[in-house]
């Protein structure tokens, strides 16, 4: 494990320190590895200066795949990442100190799509299913999807294929590449309309997941207290923004621009699964948390070894939401 978290960082490090994407030591560093429209606090709160505003200098890098990302906080590179429990659970089998101190998404907001030919779950058997990273969240959400179907990888001869984001996983569907894939409702919908079934909206069977969730090192939270409640105080106000009703127009033009989108069905897809799998007061999920290790200790042992609980720090948000910060900005939003 701690050899890959090794070759991981030599590769970070080859594109962080690429000229041009220098960071400055006095940066906050927030990595994430996905494009998607729930991702859509991070970037407001960047872009509309809420870290600025509470102190904070940030820089967010796009990292594809979490574990990458996962393994550069090893060097200090990152600080946080916007990074699933999948990533963190294999990086702490590894011996690394991490800490989940918040789930945006407490529950799998992805869909298994499949393509026309596969009428059932039996229909998977001897095909490919397409995932971004194999280790990355939403390799668990296909692992556990299959699971919820009554299939396993191994078992039923089903080929895990790593073929990009989100659009890519689109792409090689219709392409035919691969034979199934999880994503986004948004991403979902557009396929069903061009005739690509969705064999189970797993978005809606509330299976425990931790996705879009807010990781940090234990160390960083001893020694940079201030600063990590500062940069969750932005982020929560982004959460706030994109959740408020009358912002919905400035969110939209968010997500059209960051994913790239020229259908505006697809864009507004987006934002409505952004409202409904956006946890209100994103506490981490330790149930969330545990689902996904009795999956993973089934392919990596180590795993089984790291106490879940230990992960979890729920104090940062457990202030902010006593000291009544969280209800104030949903007030000052218009968020219920």
């Amino acid at each position: 494990m701690m050899r890959k978290f090794k070759l991981a960082v030599t590769f970070i490090l080859s594109v962080v320190l690429t000229p041009g994407l220098l960071i400055a030591a006095s940066e906050v560093v927030i990595g994430y590895a996905n494009i998607s429209a729930r991702v859509s606090p991070l970037w407001i709160a960047q872009e509309k200066g809420f870290f600025a505003k509470y102190g904070v200098n940030v820089q967010q890098v796009y990292m594809p795949g979490s574990p990458v990302m996962i393994a550069s906080m090893a060097t200090g590179q990152v600080h946080f990442a916007n990074s699933g429990g999948t990533a963190a659970l294999g990086a702490a089998a590894g011996g690394l100190d991490l800490r989940v101190i918040g789930t945006f998404t407490s529950r799998i907001p992805f869909d298994l799509v499949v393509r026309p030919n596969i009428k059932n779950p039996k229909d998977l058997r001897g095909k490919r299913i397409g995932v971004q990273v194999i280790g990355g969240t939403i390799w668990m959400a296909a692992m556990l999807g299959l699971e919820h179907l009554g299939l396993d990888s191994r078992r039923d001869d089903i080929q895990v294929v790593a073929a990009g984001d989100q659009t890519m996983l689109s792409q090689a569907l219709a392409k035919g590449t691969i034979d199934a894939t999880v994503v986004d409702s948004a991403f979902s919908n557009d396929l069903k309309q061009r005739g690509f079934p969705t064999l189970v909206e797993l978005s809606k069977t509330s299976i425990p997941f931790v996705s879009n969730g807010i990781v940090v090192r234990a160390s960083y939270l001893i020694q940079q207290p201030d600063g990590a409640r500062n940069a969750l105080k932005a982020w929560l106000e982004g959460v706030a923004y994109a959740l408020s009703p009358r912002m919905k127009p400035a969110v939209i033009e968010t997500i059209v621009r960051r994913l790239k989108v020229s259908n505006p069905a697809l864009a507004e897809q987006g934002y409505q699964d952004l409202l409904r799998a956006t946890d209100r007061k994103p506490y981490p999920s330790l149930e969330g948390l545990n689902n996904v290790q009795r999956l993973m200790k089934l392919r990596n042992p180590a795993v089984g070894d790291v106490k879940a609980e230990s992960l979890i720090d729920a104090k940062p948000i457990q202030e902010l939401d006593q000291s009544g910060f969280i209800d104030q900005l949903y007030s000052a939003y218009g968020v219920k």
